[in-house]
């Protein structure tokens, strides 16, 4: 389980795996400003936002968390992005299971 710091009142959140992340929580765990984040996500190098209801968006723990460690392990950009078709397909094919 993860543990998070809130930088605005200093206390911390566990996550788990399946805890879906808002923007400002994956930009303060990836390093990255949104504008950046979201060029990450046009040029393939970051998962697609899943849409979590009321016009809010999120992304699945494991897959930030799957990025980071690509990112910290020195992984090229080919990689990376071959890693988010992976997920990608992956949270589809999930989606699928879940629909049969």
């Amino acid at each position: 389980m993860q543990k998070i710091q809130h930088s605005h009142t200093g206390g911390q959140t566990s996550l788990n795996a399946n805890a879906i992340l808002r923007r400002k929580v994956v930009s303060g765990l990836t390093g990255k400003s949104r504008s950046t984040l979201y060029r990450d996500i046009s040029k393939g190098l970051f998962p697609h936002s899943i849409e979590i209801g009321g016009g809010c968006v999120g992304w699945p723990c494991y897959e930030v968390e799957q990025i980071n460690n690509a990112r910290i392990s020195g992984k090229s950009d080919d990689e990376i992005k071959q890693l988010v078709v992976e997920l990608e397909a992956a949270r589809k094919q999930s989606n699928a299971d879940l629909a049969a």
